[in-house]
């Protein structure tokens, strides 16, 4: 298919704003819902949706897998991964969780290097540095009063980056819809799976925490939430659908910078709907993590060396 790089940077573009709404739903419902519920249906939905978007386009439609303990753990990391993303929306800011996970390039870098024996230059480390520099101004270490919960958009930035290394190593074998409904599917497994665990050792936990949010029983006597819950699924897959169609169109360099909007989507909405306001520290650090992460994608278009710069399956 041939180039098209401005018609991919609008699809991406339509694809966070997508995230962006689905993000806003999943924050406002913390206090009342249970994440596992959200991610279980988030999960069927969207491979229903995905399923029948190849079915009436006429991809092939393929569950399975060439690698299937490569297909369970990336299924496995990134249901770790956004669950510990979406805690976090509960506890700090939006635009500072969101900016974290953004360092997810620097990761994917590290990982290339030691996994896909990608060679990696001083200018890449040198912007490794500068987002790390970025990292410690949004966090502010102080060991006397740590905000733990600023780990867990970094701890899913790992993971996913990790994940999309893997999907590299299987990408001549396993389809972009094999590689997308195994997360999805892996997403509602795990999701079951977790809440029979909770019900029987976290059963009275309540409150507005991120350990409530995690643990809650399902709950369907919300109406309110549980249309809530298919929008997020609907829109976090034709987000999803937005960026796959997006990175076969236009290049990988050019389209992926441009997922950067969605920390202004996140400044904007903590703002206006949460009364979120960073302070200067945190906003020059989400730019210096900004700025590097957008150089690694450019210095890749040049280089055209291999990471996996592949769809963000939010």
């Amino acid at each position: 298919m041939q180039n098209d790089n401005r018609l991919g940077i609008i699809l991406i573009i339509i694809g966070m704003s997508f995230f962006a709404v689905q993000d806003i739903l999943i924050k406002s419902m913390a206090p009342e819902a249970s994440l596992m519920q959200i991610l279980f249906f988030r999960g069927l939905i969207g491979t229903l949706l995905l399923t029948i978007f190849f079915y009436f386009t006429g991809r092939k439609i393929n569950f399975s897998s060439k690698f299937p303990f490569i297909a369970i753990l990336r299924g496995f990391l990134f249901f770790l991964g956004f669950t510990s993303y979406y805690i976090s929306l509960t506890l700090i800011p939006l635009a500072e969780a969101t900016s974290l996970f953004f360092i997810s390039p620097f990761f994917m870098t590290i990982f290339s290097k030691f996994i896909l024996k990608n060679d990696v230059g001083l200018y890449r480390i040198s912007a490794i540095f500068v987002g790390f520099l970025g990292i410690l101004l949004i966090i502010k270490p102080n060991f006397s009063e740590f905000n733990w919960a600023m780990i867990l958009p970094i701890f899913c930035a790992a993971t996913y980056s990790l994940s999309m290394i893997l999907a590299k190593l299987t990408s001549n074998s396993d389809s972009s819809f094999q590689q997308t409904t195994h997360i999805y599917v892996s997403n509602f497994i795990f999701a079951a799976i977790f809440s029979l665990i909770a019900i029987n050792f976290f059963p009275n936990v309540e409150g507005n925490s991120g350990i409530a949010f995690l643990v809650r029983s399902f709950d369907f006597s919300n109406y309110l939430f549980l249309i809530y819950i298919v929008i997020i699924s609907v829109f976090g897959t034709i987000g999803i659908l937005c960026l796959i169609m997006a990175y076969r169109i236009g290049s990988p360099a050019a389209n992926s910078p441009c997922e950067y909007i969605f920390l202004i989507y996140a400044l904007l909405i903590g703002y206006f709907l949460f009364n979120e306001v960073p302070d200067m520290l945190s906003l020059f650090g989400m730019l210096l993590i900004t700025l590097s992460g957008i150089y690694i994608f450019i210095r890749e278009g040049v280089k055209k060396s291999e990471i996996a710069t592949e769809t963000r399956l939010r």
